[in-house]
């Protein structure tokens, strides 16, 4: 009997909490990954962890093949590190923070690829996104017009949690999701 290992890509609206559940469920299943992204944005500029690069550096690291998955949004260029391959070889649970862009490519690239949506009602999201203080009103109000995109077609699993209420239902219920162990066993 082996274990097997996946990744769960985790999408949501901006404010709706993505990487808080993330280090929530990580936290409550040792057993379970955290991906951290590669970015092209200053390593200082707050938020998830991750790491910052330059554009050049991003390039080569994309033309040496260094990344599993990469793509452009919102004016940045994203990449996750081929050390995934890794956790799932070892029949990890891997979490990591997507673009709704990539999660058609994800999938054809990972076996057992699985998605988790995280949604809120616009009004949560409102008040988070003021919260944090990043944003003006006016980017806010972009924020919140594009909170409601559907997900690409053509995905197999998809598990859609409410994260409106308390950071404690939402990992319940995201671990309830999960088998026991946080993964799957195959014969």
């Amino acid at each position: 009997m082996t274990v097997a290992g996946r990744l769960i890509g985790v999408v949501g609206p901006s404010g709706v909490g993505k990487d808080t559940v993330m280090e929530a469920v990580a936290a409550a299943r040792p057993e379970v990954r955290l991906v951290r992204r590669v970015i092209t944005r200053p390593g200082d500029a707050g938020g998830e962890a991750f790491d910052g690069v330059s554009e050049e550096a991003f390039a080569r690291r994309a033309a040496a093949g260094e990344f599993a998955l990469h793509w452009e949004a919102h004016g940045l260029r994203y990449g996750i590190p081929r050390a995934v391959e890794g956790m799932i070889a070892e029949g990890r649970t891997a979490l990591v923070n997507l673009s709704r862009g990539v999660l058609v490519q994800a999938q054809a690239r990972f076996p057992r690829f699985a998605v988790l949506a995280l949604t809120a009602a616009p009004e949560v999201l409102a008040q988070r996104l003021a919260g944090r203080g990043r944003e003006s009103a006016e980017e806010i109000a972009r924020r919140l017009e594009r909170a409601d995109r559907a997900l690409p077609p053509g995905l197999d699993r998809v598990m859609t949690v409410d994260n409106g209420g308390a950071l404690e239902d939402t990992v319940a219920e995201v671990l309830a999701l999960l088998d026991p162990a946080g993964t799957e066993v195959t014969e």
